[in-house]
């Protein structure tokens, strides 16, 4: 997981897992060769986002050699998070550069959907968020960017939500639902094979307010073993 840097307007300061927003480049056609797809029907530009999201904040590389099986090792890794991403985060290259240039395949298939989470009606502002679960490569060590992510911690779901009753870390609704529902599994193996074979239910949060609280009412099917949680404390507005 990363933290946000306390100058971001959403969510400052906490605890997330990487992520960020599906940028134009994500949906180019030339994708189609670079991230293939063994379900045609997976929103393509989503998983390239996320990709490309976690070798941004997290300096992972989510990807082959073109012809190979194995995953990019740590010091190939590094390598292209020290020579590439500072030029992708300014917008001199994208990341559809660095894979193509260094013949790379996304490892789409260890991408496996997990959670799809739309913020409530009647919020300023809103997310439709899709999330990814994968097995990291064990071999690659990770290194936060430092500007959208200050810090990268390799954490148990279990812990987090520690830390975060705690007061130690911030952790948003959403994440925390979803820490929980990863905290079940006892392994990585478990929790993506589970979520393989678990279609993914989408959740937009209905919200009943009071003066001094609000209740988040989420459908039973998503599977998060509760359908409602209450917050002692009014909802920003």
């Amino acid at each position: 997981m990363v933290v946000r840097h306390h100058a971001i307007d959403f969510a400052s300061g906490a605890l997330v897992f990487p992520g960020g927003k599906v940028e134009r480049g994500d949906a180019d056609p030339a994708w189609a060769e670079l991230a293939p797809l063994d379900d045609p029907r997976a929103a393509r530009a989503n998983i390239v986002a996320a990709a490309r999201e976690v070798f941004e904040e997290a300096g992972l590389v989510l990807a082959r050699r073109q012809g190979t099986q194995g995953m990019i090792d740590a010091d190939e890794a590094q390598r292209l998070v020290e020579t590439c991403r500072a030029s992708i985060l300014s917008g001199a290259a994208s990341f559809r550069d660095l894979i193509c240039n260094e013949k790379l395949l996304l490892a789409t298939e260890l991408m496996v959907p997990f959670a799809h989470w739309i913020t409530p009606e009647g919020m300023p502002k809103r997310f439709d968020t899709h999330f990814y679960l994968v097995a990291a490569p064990v071999e690659q060590l990770g290194l936060h960017d430092g500007k959208e992510s200050v810090e990268g911690l390799w954490i148990t779901p279990q812990q987090a939500l520690r830390d975060a009753e705690d007061g130690v870390r911030t952790v948003v609704f959403p994440t925390r639902m979803n820490l929980q529902k990863l905290a079940r599994y006892r392994t990585v193996a478990d929790a993506v094979a589970a979520s393989r074979s678990t279609p993914v239910v989408t959740v937009m949060p209905r919200v009943e307010q009071t003066a001094n609280s609000h209740t988040l009412h989420i459908p039973e099917a998503a599977g998060y073993g509760v359908t409602s949680v209450t917050i002692n404390r009014p909802l920003r507005p």
